[in-house]
């Protein structure tokens, strides 16, 4: 008695591996498009970053801390080690926590530094309107 089913036939299975093929690059390409325009959330404030010894780093020249877990991605939104990062500025995006901690970075593409007016502090974000769905912010 045989607990395995038997193998398809090798037509068969060869139509079954392309179509999965064709159907993962298809998936590839869709989800390469999606990430050309990130989402960020209002809170994100835009800064100067400089990474000293990780967790420390500068921001606008502050002194700041990443929180444990934080995530730092890429202008293609991959992921990125804050050692690849050290010595280097780069315009970011950030979000901080209640501590004051910053807990999310993103590094800007050219798409996104085309995009001037965003705030820098948290008293900027709170008097200016952000329209999310064109992730732009209209000063008063």
């Amino acid at each position: 008695m045989s607990r395995c089913a038997p193998p398809l036939p090798r037509r068969l299975a060869l139509r079954l591996a392309f179509m999965g093929l064709a159907g993962l690059a298809a998936l590839g390409a869709s989800s390469v498009q999606a990430q050309t325009h990130r989402q960020f959330p209002a809170d994100a404030l835009r800064a100067e970053m400089l990474i000293s010894t990780p967790p420390d780093l500068q921001l606008d020249g502050k002194d700041a801390r990443m929180a444990p877990g934080s995530r730092i991605r890429g202008a293609d939104n991959l992921l990125v080690f804050a050692s690849a990062l050290v010595g280097q500025k780069l315009t970011v995006h950030y979000t901080q926590d209640f501590a004051g901690v910053v807990r999310d970075i993103w590094l800007l593409n050219e798409a996104e530094l085309a995009n001037k007016t965003w705030p820098r502090t948290p008293e900027q974000a709170a008097s200016w309107s952000f329209d999310f769905a064109s992730q732009v912010w209209t000063k008063p």
